[in-house]
């Protein structure tokens, strides 16, 4: 019975990370594309209220304004519960499951050794 129940829970995790990096996929086709209302769907309801707060701005025409990379191709993508991190060539994304899926809750953000990632979008 345990053993059942650990392959249950890998398959959920497999499903999960799944989910994940197609939320990051259609993000990065978005950023690609320009197409700046799609790139706000995508954000997870905090990070998305930020960047208008700071920017002054609604969300289509905040996004626009922040330089956020071509990421390149996904290296590897963890998730910790309802929390994801994904590493890109030139990006790293980090993600929370919402109830209607993966929202991006930080995105051009680079590591820095012993501190917190550098984040461009990012959550208050």
């Amino acid at each position: 019975m345990l053993a059942l129940a650990a392959v249950t829970a890998c398959g959920t995790l497999s499903a999960r990370r799944d989910d994940a990096l197609a939320a990051v996929t259609r993000f990065e086709q978005a950023l690609a594309a320009g197409r700046n209302e799609p790139l706000c769907a995508a954000l997870a309801p905090a990070t998305r209220e930020e960047l208008e707060h700071s920017a002054d701005s609604p969300c289509a025409q905040a996004v626009g304004q922040e330089e956020l990379p071509a990421a390149g191709a996904v290296r590897h993508v963890d998730v910790y519960g309802d929390q994801a991190r994904a590493v890109l060539a030139h990006d790293t994304l980090f993600l929370a499951h919402f109830p209607d899926g993966w929202k991006v809750t930080a995105a051009g953000c680079v590591p820095r050794p012993q501190r917190p990632y550098q984040c461009a979008v990012k959550g208050g």
